[in-house]
C-alpha cells in the first residue's frame, strides 16, 4: 500500500475545468463522462500543495523570474530522471508547449515553408503550422500489426521535395504511445542534420514511460545534434500543472536561442506565472515518490483496460502504449464511419473522448482515451461503452 490514494474520486465540476465544465459548449450536452483532454484527476501530494499555499499566503503577486533554486530543481530533475545536464543559460521559461512551438515556427521558418510532422499526432501541431501560414508536411507513421513505425524513406523524400525547414517531433508520441528508441531517433536526426532541418522535440510526456521501456531524450544523442535542437520540457503533464502555465525550452545553440527569444519578445511575453514557478520547483524537488506511485497505478489501469477489452470488447483493439497516459484504440471493426462512431460514443455511451479524425484523416476510426483517473471512473467508462455497443446490435 502506497502513501497516495489514486482511487479517491474528487468532484471537479464547477471549478472552470476545461475537462468537466464545458460539455455544453463543446459537445452540446453536460452528461458526458470525460476522458479526453490530457488532464489527470489526481490530487497533488501535500508537499507541493503546501508550498503553493505558503507562497499564496504571502499575498503579493508581482513580477517574478526563475531564481537559482528553480534552476537547480529543474537541472537536478533532468539529470536524475533523464540523464543529461544543461547550463542555466540554455533554458527559457515559457507559458506552455504549444505557445513555444508557435514561437519556434515563427523564429525558424518563413511563411510558406514546410514544417514536417508525423501523423497521427497531437492536433495542435497541425493547427499551429497552418495558423502561422506555413505548410503542413506529413510523414505518416506506418501502422502494422497493432504497432507504429517511422517511414524513413518518406521522411527524407518529403523533406527534400517540400523544402522542409523544421521538424516537430513528439517524443514520447501522442497519441500512439510510442517511446522512440535511440536508434529511431538517430535515424531521423541524421536525416534532419543532412538537410539542415531544425528539430523541435516535444518531450512533455517523457516522465510517463512504462516499465519495459526507456525514454531517450534527443539531446543525449550528442553535441552535433544538440546544436540543431529546440527541446521542450514541462511539468504540466507530469504533475498536471497545465493551469499554472510553465514550460522549459532548452536550446544549446546560442544563435538559435537568440532568435527564439527575439520572437518571444516580439510576442509580448516576459515574466512567467508566479505560482507556476513555485509549483514546478516544489514538484521537481518533492514530487518523485508521488510520481513513481502514480506510474504504478497507471500501469494497473492499463492492465485493467487490456483485460476488459479482451473479455468484453475483443473487436476494440488496444494499441499497446510504451508511454503516456493516453491510450489509442482502434474501432475499425466496430464501425466504418467516423461520424457514426462519434455519435455512438457521445450519444449512446455518453462518453467524451478524443476522436481519431482530429489527429489525422487516416485514423478517423480511432479514439484516444485518458486513463489518468481513478479505476472506478475508468471502469464506468468501459461499462458505458460496452452497454452502448451491445444495445446498438453490433456483434462484439
Amino acid at each position: 500500500m502506497g502513501r497516495y490514494n489514486f482511487d479517491e474520486l474528487i468532484d471537479r465540476k464547477n471549478t472552470a475545468s476545461l475537462k468537466y465544465d464545458f460539455g455544453i459548449q463543446r459537445k452540446g450536452r453536460d452528461d458526458l463522462l470525460p476522458l479526453w483532454v490530457a488532464d489527470m484527476d489526481f490530487r497533488l501530494p501535500d508537499e507541493i500543495i503546501e508550498r503553493i499555499v505558503k507562497r499564496a499566503e504571502h499575498g503579493i503577486f508581482g513580477y517574478t523570474d526563475p531564481d537559482s533554486s528553480y534552476k537547480e530543481a529543474l537541472k537536478s530533475w533532468l539529470y536524475r530522471r533523464h540523464g543529461f545536464e544543461i547550463y542555466d543559460e540554455w533554458n527559457t521559461v515559457e507559458p506552455g508547449m504549444v505557445y513555444s512551438i508557435a514561437l519556434a515556427i515563427k523564429a525558424f521558418t518563413e511563411p510558406g515553408d514546410g514544417v514536417i510532422i508525423q501523423q497521427p499526432v497531437y492536433y495542435p501541431f497541425m493547427e499551429t503550422i497552418k495558423l502561422n501560414n506555413r505548410k503542413v508536411v506529413n510523414n505518416q507513421l506506418v501502422y502494422k500489426d497493432g504497432h507504429y513505425e517511422i517511414d524513413y524513406d518518406d521522411f527524407e523524400k518529403k523533406i527534400i521535395e517540400e523544402k522542409v525547414k523544421l521538424f516537430l517531433l513528439c517524443s514520447p508520441h501522442n497519441p500512439v504511445g510510442r517511446v522512440w528508441t535511440s536508434v529511431e531517433l538517430q535515424k531521423v536526426a541524421d536525416i534532419c542534420l543532412k538537410h539542415n532541418v531544425l528539430i523541435f522535440a516535444d518531450e512533455i510526456h517523457a516522465d510517463f514511460v512504462y516499465s519495459k521501456y526507456k525514454h531517450t531524450s534527443l539531446i543525449t544523442l550528442g553535441e552535433r545534434y544538440a546544436q540543431s535542437l529546440i527541446l521542450g520540457t514541462s511539468p504540466s503533464k507530469t504533475f498536471n500543472l497545465a493551469g499554472l502555465q510553465i514550460a522549459n525550452i532548452i536550446i544549446p545553440n546560442d544563435e538559435l536561442r537568440k532568435k527564439f527569444r527575439r520572437e518571444n519578445d516580439a510576442s509580448g511575453y516576459s515574466q512567467p506565472n508566479t505560482l507556476g514557478l513555485t509549483a514546478t520547483k516544489a514538484a521537481y524537488t518533492y514530487g518523485e515518490e508521488w510520481l513513481e506511485e502514480l506510474k504504478e497505478y497507471l500501469e494497473e489501469n492499463l492492465s485493467f483496460v487490456r483485460d476488459y477489452l479482451k473479455e468484453k470488447l475483443p473487436k476494440v483493439h488496444l494499441i499497446e502504449p510504451e508511454g503516456t497516459y493516453l491510450i489509442w484504440l482502434d474501432f475499425s471493426e466496430i464501425s466504418d464511419n467516423h461520424k457514426e462512431l462519434e455519435k455512438l460514443i457521445v450519444d449512446e455511451a455518453r462518453l467524451w473522448l478524443d476522436p481519431g479524425i482530429i489527429f489525422g484523416r487516416e485514423t478517423a476510426l480511432f479514439e484516444r482515451i485518458n486513463i489518468a483517473c481513478p479505476r472506478k471512473t475508468l471502469e464506468q467508462a468501459l461499462v458505458q461503452l460496452y452497454e452502448a455497443l451491445e444495445k446498438s446490435g453490433r456483434r462484439l
